[in-house]
């Protein structure tokens, strides 16, 4: 290009380029297409002339340093169905007008490090690379359907407003990354619907405003990656790694009534559509996350491979919801550890079986199951967590379940721990522990106890009615009775008038101890479990 003319046009534009620069100075859309959707389509075979060409370094003249708007009209850079020629380096630019791409074909990579914009849209374009550490935009960044060959560099870029790149698809750079976004900030939404990356989704120390959503994508890990890599997460609002509402356009999943959002509650999705889960490749990492409002994996379906040992790893995360109520991951494990939610909604058909759960330090205050979950099942979850005995998991959930008022669920988890626990004793201690449980079920049954005193008591009355000791003072013994005095002895500290005024002899001094010592096991039992019940109510 030579110096500009009067009207501040370079010489040596081309006709494309020319037509661009008119349209840029009264913002209106530079429209380069041909009509025929095949010949359109920015990702097809067809290849783009000159005729549809504009260089590069003439985009970035216009944006850098381009001409004033005519009066009255506003100046932005509006382009569609052109190929971009070159690499487009706006590195560390101000760049003030409006930018809108649609349907664009990139030769080279889109280089805008540490650049500043107000609102960036590129939409249903293909180019080889975005590079954007430190992006600044004051407000929106759109890439919905783009195609990326290698990779998007989002590091510590700051979004002003919302983050949208829903059907996108992203190929993995070298290092195996489709989108690295460590830390960046998000004012308000990041809409991340429909997409596919075939690396790596690193999102490490994101802050986002309201909410993000990656419903109905799928994620594929590269390289030995995560599908989703994201510890310290920061969402406002929620997560959502649930389905999508789709129906099936030109075949091509396209969404449904121009929103991919589950329908709400009690309302029936639009005829003709169908729900796309979100689908994970790979490792999930939301290690340390916050999350204000929920995490929502409904529908989520996690493929992992287990001799890579990869996890849904939720180590140590705070949210107010848990939504735990997608496929159930065939390998690999889901760990919870440190973990804390005030409320957990889940499946039993979502959670893996033993082996492939860990809830160590996994604090929750509400179970809401979303399906019948029986405390059979119940115990079954927690058995899977606890390959070795721990005693934790089922403490916890016997909480949850008494300040739930379901205190005779509670003691059955109390139960279910003292047996899983006597499995770790030796033979002696597993022998007392069989004839605690088989007698007064380690005492979380008082019923049971109750019932062996009856027993006890009316085998003592049986026997001594057939035997009168001699008084120890004949003068102040009472008349015997072997029925009260069988009941004196089974009962601790009650005094029924009985006990202490006659002298047995031989056997009958074992039966009276033997009746004394289980009195005072039993009637413990039966105190305690009273108590239980009258602190419950």
């Amino acid at each position: 290009m030579t110096e500009p003319r009067e009207d501040g046009m370079p010489d040596g534009l081309t006709g494309p380029e020319r037509d661009l620069w008119r349209a840029f100075r009264v913002g209106r859309t530079c429209d380069l297409t041909e009509g025929v959707a095949e010949r359109d389509d920015p990702f097809g075979a067809q290849e783009w002339g000159e005729e549809r060409s504009v260089r590069a370094e003439v985009v970035a003249l216009l944006l850098l340093s381009g001409p004033e708007a005519r009066s009255g009209r506003v100046a932005a850079l509006k382009l569609r169905g052109a190929r971009i020629t070159g690499v487009l380096d706006l590195a560390g630019g101000t760049i003030g007008p409006y930018v809108e791409l649609q349907g664009c074909r990139f030769d080279g990579e889109v280089v805008v490090p540490e650049a500043r914009f107000g609102t960036l849209r590129m939409v249903e374009c293909a180019l080889p690379r975005l590079e954007a550490a430190r992006l600044h935009t004051e407000g929106d960044l759109h890439l919905p359907r783009c195609r990326v060959r290698w990779g998007i560099r989002l590091t510590d870029a700051q979004i002003g407003t919302d983050l949208l790149i829903n059907q996108i698809q992203v190929w993995p750079d070298r290092r195996g990354r489709a989108i690295a976004a460590d830390g960046m900030v998000v004012a308000q939404d990041l809409q991340a619907e429909l997409i596919e990356t075939y690396g790596e989704l690193s999102l490490r120390g994101a802050q986002i405003g309201v909410s993000l959503s990656l419903r109905g994508s799928v994620l594929r890990g590269a390289q030995g990656r995560r599908a989703l890599n994201a510890p310290q997460l920061t969402v406002e609002r929620s997560l959502y790694l649930n389905a999508a509402w789709v129906y099936e356009g030109t075949g091509t999943s396209e969404v449904a009534g121009g929103s991919t959002a589950t329908p709400p509650y009690g309302l029936t999705p639009a005829r003709g559509t169908r729900r796309k889960p979100v689908e994970f490749h790979g490792g999930v990492r939301l290690d340390d996350g916050r999350f204000g409002d929920a995490v929502d994996l409904k529908h989520a379906r996690f493929l992992l491979d287990g001799a890579r040992r990869e996890e849904v790893s939720l180590r140590r995360i705070v949210t107010p919801e848990l939504r735990f109520n997608g496929e159930r991951p065939e390998e690999g494990r889901v760990v919870l550890n440190g973990a804390r939610i005030v409320t957990l909604i889940d499946l039993w058909s979502s959670w893996p079986g033993p082996g492939g759960l860990a809830m160590g330090g996994f604090v929750y205050e509400n179970l809401v199951p979303y399906e019948r979950f029986p405390l059979s099942l119940r115990l079954e979850w927690v058995a899977a967590a606890t390959p070795e005995y721990a005693p934790e998991p089922y403490e916890r959930l016997a909480t949850v379940l008494r300040n739930s008022g379901e205190d005779a669920d509670a003691r059955e988890v109390l139960l279910a721990k003292q047996r899983r626990r006597r499995e770790t004793l030796p033979l002696a201690g597993k022998l007392w522990g069989y004839l605690q449980d088989w007698t007064v079920a380690y005492g979380y049954r008082p019923g049971r106890a109750a019932l062996w005193m009856a027993v006890l008591w009316a085998a003592g009355t049986v026997a001594f009615s057939r035997y009168r000791p001699v008084p120890l003072k004949a003068d102040e013994a009472p008349e015997w009775n072997g029925t009260l005095y069988a009941l004196d002895l089974l009962l601790p500290v009650i005094n029924l008038g009985q006990d202490g005024y006659w002298r047995l002899e031989g056997a009958w001094q074992w039966v009276a101890a033997v009746l004394i010592l289980l009195g005072w096991i039993l009637a413990t039992t039966v105190a305690a479990g009273a108590t239980r019940l009258l602190s419950r109510g």
